[in-house]
This record gives structure tokens, sequence and C-alpha cells, in this order.
């Protein structure tokens, strides 16, 4: 079951139909423990609705409102080496080996709402930086219980030569406006998402695929539910949160993302997150 915020309330595809809850309020409907069994049985023919596309066309916006967005990092292989590239030259290789092998998990504050681009918006690059590339990464829904209750797609945008310069600038590498795209909807399931879920991403430039990848969600190092326990130790989420559980698709070194690219990431079940490059 998929639950789309628009302007209007709630949209939420369901064997094969679709229905609108009119005026429902986002932060309430997403924070609820129970919301997969609760949101089943408020579907029924008076609120099913025909031209759905017609909605998520005009009306879409990011599935968030008050929820506060972290992510998490190194949590793949790929991403411990692609740090450590980029900075080496600062000193800064080390810390991001030790954080892949440590038990506490690297976390950071991505964006509140009002900051997230939804799919079909624009995300931005830093104008201060001099290499970005996108980041497509599984993303959970979290309750203000610490329960896992959906997951959605995020890309988190990133300044690498910002945070290639010197770790301690990772805010600045990471948060800005424009820097973190979520959507289209959030998967409503009482179960984890299979093993063998992947995530891709293309970007294309000028119609011409510049670059491309997948990898699957089992070469996360980190247990999903460790990450929210650790998410959750000292900080409380009266809305709930989203958590970006980092990425393992790392483009070389002599990629950078331009304006106007087109960047689509696709996880299996979710759907797709499209935007363009202001």
């Amino acid at each position: 079951m998929k639950a789309y915020k628009v302007k209007s309330g709630v949209l939420i595809e369901a064997d094969g139909k679709c229905h609108l809850l009119q005026g429902t309020d986002w932060d309430k409907f997403i924070n609820d423990d129970e919301v997969y069994n609760n949101t089943r049985k408020k579907l029924n023919p008076g609120n099913q609705i025909d031209n759905a596309s017609l909605y998520l066309k005009k009306e879409l916006e990011a599935p968030v409102k008050n929820q506060e967005i972290w992510a998490s990092g190194v949590t793949y292989y790929n991403s411990k080496l692609g740090r450590e590239e980029e900075s080496k030259e600062a000193g800064g290789s080390n810390f991001y080996a030790r954080v892949y092998e440590a038990d506490r998990p690297e976390l950071f504050f991505k964006a509140m709402g009002y900051r997230a681009v939804p799919s079909g918006g624009m995300v931005r690059k830093r104008a201060d930086s001099t290499w970005d590339v996108p980041e497509p990464e599984l993303t959970l829904c979290i309750t203000s219980n610490a329960k896992i209750i959906g997951y959605t797609i995020g890309n988190d945008m990133s300044s690498r030569s910002i945070e290639g310069e010197n770790p301690l600038y990772l805010p600045q590498a990471k948060s800005y406006d424009g820097a973190t795209a979520i959507g289209p909807c959030v998967l409503l399931t009482g179960q984890p998402l299979p093993a063998d879920t992947k995530i891709s991403i293309s970007v294309s430039r000028d119609k011409e695929t510049v670059f491309d990848g997948t990898i699957g969600i089992d070469q996360i190092k980190r247990n999903l539910e460790d990450l929210v326990e650790y998410l959750y130790r000292e900080c409380s989420f009266p809305n709930g949160s989203l958590l970006m559980t980092g990425t393992g698709i790392v483009p070389s070194s002599d990629f950078n993302l331009q304006s106007g690219d087109d960047i689509v990431i696709r996880i299996d079940g979710i759907g797709e997150l499209k935007n363009s490059v202001a």
C-alpha cells in the first residue's frame, strides 16, 4: 500500500485502486504505529477515485510535513571507499574507515520538511561547491515511538568538494536549500523490505545517460533497527522522522553533476523519485 501526500489530503494506492482521504493531516496520518491497518479500514467505495494520475500531476508533495529528516553515513563498503578517496588529502580518510567498523553509526541532520523537494521538483548544487553528486538512499519512515512503518526514496545531494576539504564541513556539504529530495510516496507495510530489494539510479544529460548504478539493500552493513535506536537515544521526534540509510552507489571522481541533469532513483516496490538539477 502506497501513501502519497497531496495538497488536498492523502492519496492511497492499494490493491490496484486509489482512494483520496480528503483533508487528512499528514502529521497525524503518518505518525501512527498502526497506520497500515488503520488506513486499510478507511478505504471504501465512497473515497475511491478514478483520476489519481491527475491528482499526482497537479498536487503531489514530498511525503513529509513536520518530520525531521536525518541521514546515516558510511553504511556501505562502497561509501567507505568513496569517502576515503575524497578526504585523503585532508587527512580525514581514516575517520571514515573507523566509522564503518564502529558500533556507533554516523548520523547527521539533513533537513526539515519545508526544505524537502518532491518528485518532479528541482534539486540544487551549492554555488560554492566544485564537485557534486546525488546519493540514492532507502529512507525509513519512523513514528515518534521509534517504529518503522514505511519506506520511501531519498536523494541526499552532497558536495564532495566541501566534505573532502575537511570532514568537519559535513553539515555544509549536506544541508542547504535543494539538497534533499524525498518521494514519491511512502510504502506502508507491516513487513521489512525483501532482502533482494534493489536501489538504482540513472543520471542523464541532454538525453544521454552519463551515470547509472544499482545495488541491493542487503549490502547495508548496519541493521536498520539499530540505526533507529541510535537516532532516538537522546532525541525526541513528536511528529516522527525520516532517516536516509546511506548510499552504496558512489560515482567516480571524474563525475560531476551539472545544471540541467535529470536524476531518476528507483527502489523496488516503492517507485521512482525524479528530479532535475537547477
